[in-house]
């Protein structure tokens, strides 16, 4: 994935943007705009569009943090917002459906027509819409289609390479889909290169290659065939290109999901020696499927450890619908109930997942220690 099909072809390195996000900026479907509102190295984000939440603060409906990028009621007014110099318009929906609405479709026409480069992380595809071509072509700007897989002759097969790679890989799986598995990617990668430990993250999702993910592949539009190869590959390729200490693998879905199975193919291909774990302790459902109970963190260790092998070090919480006091006390619980430590990666330092890396990889304290020294 490079950063021209990222960008937009023809952009600065670090274009502005809008993301379009009605009606579930905050939400889970809105995973994609949350993600980029809180983390992106490739776009300079000027404003959210979400008639619900107009006239707040993204980061404050986040996190209850100002960030400065306000949430728009449309697009006319987001431009004013940003004064009209706007390089893009972001999809920032992540529907199980994978798919726009004709309303949505309108609103992004719209945004071509003014002028607006579209990034678009669905699994439909706007390029092929031949509407969309055609406005796009008459306004001059581009259309990047994220989650378009590669073809079928550059599609790779699992090879067994990724056994001899000397690093460290980190799996960061779930007990559900959008539970934070690439938040916690992002600042567990970010907190161990703080530590002088030289880590490196491999997406495997749209949300984390928008952000500036260098390496990866959008997992859920590769045929099966090809998953675990291609997985393998991106890794391999994170390998060779920098050299990192630990690669840290973005997860999808969750292992005992009935629909979302991209976990296995995540623990095929890369063969992580540690996997860390994302649970919402107040979501008794899975998200998508209100007639299922989510698993236990004790069951999905238990899957994950027999499917593969590997171990889980550390339990890692959505926060959603707790108090602090309820993050409190579930991180001492679920540390007493699972014998491995926990933590909340928004909420609590991020020191604290160093501390989960480094006390399953001792050898890497040394790295750390010189840094501090």
């Amino acid at each position: 994935m490079t950063n021209a099909r990222r960008a937009g072809v023809g952009l600065p390195p670090h274009p502005t943007a809008i993301i379009y996000c009605e009606g579930n900026f905050g939400r889970i479907d809105g995973k994609t705009a949350n993600g980029l509102v809180r983390h992106s190295e490739h776009y300079r984000i000027l404003a959210v569009i979400d008639s619900q939440m107009a006239g707040h603060d993204a980061g404050m409906v986040l996190d209850g943090v100002a960030r400065g990028i306000p949430v728009c009621a449309n697009l006319s007014e987001a431009l004013a917002q940003c004064g009209g110099q706007v390089d893009l318009m972001i999809v920032g929906m992540a529907p199980a459906s994978g798919r726009l609405t004709p309303e949505q479709k309108h609103v992004l026409l719209s945004a071509i027509r003014a002028g607006l480069h579209l990034i678009n992380g669905l699994h439909e595809f706007l390029n092929d819409d031949a509407e969309f071509a055609r406005a796009a072509a008459d306004h001059h700007v581009s259309i990047s289609d994220i989650r378009r897989p590669p073809s079928l002759s550059d599609l790779r097969m699992f090879s067994g390479r990724i056994s001899s790679l000397p690093c460290r890989r980190i799996a960061v799986l779930g007990t559900d889909g959008a539970v934070g598995k690439r938040t916690t990617a992002v600042i567990l990668t970010r907190a161990l290169n703080d530590a002088g430990i030289k880590t490196v993250m491999v997406g495997t999702g749209q949300t984390g290659l928008m952000q500036g993910a260098r390496h990866g592949l959008a997992l859920d539009a590769i045929p099966c065939q090809y998953a675990s190869g291609e997985v393998e590959a991106a890794v391999v390729e994170a390998w060779e290109a920098e050299h990192p200490e630990v690669i840290v693998i973005e997860g999808q879905g969750a292992l005992s999901h009935p629909a979302y199975l991209s976990s296995a193919y995540i623990l095929r291909g890369s063969q992580p020696q540690a996997v860390l774990l994302q649970h919402a302790p107040m979501r008794h459902w899975l998200s998508d499927f209100p007639q299922i109970p989510m698993p236990t963190p004790a069951s999905e260790i238990a899957l994950i450890e027999t499917f593969a092998s590997t171990r889980v070090i550390g339990l890692c919480l959505n926060h959603e619908g707790m108090g602090e006091a309820e993050v409190t006390a579930a991180i001492a619980l679920y540390g007493i109930e699972l014998g491995l430590p926990a933590t909340d990666a928004l909420r609590r330092s991020p020191q604290r997942l160093v501390e989960m890396v480094i006390g399953a990889f001792p050898e890497l304290q040394a790295t750390a220690a010189r840094l501090g020294s």
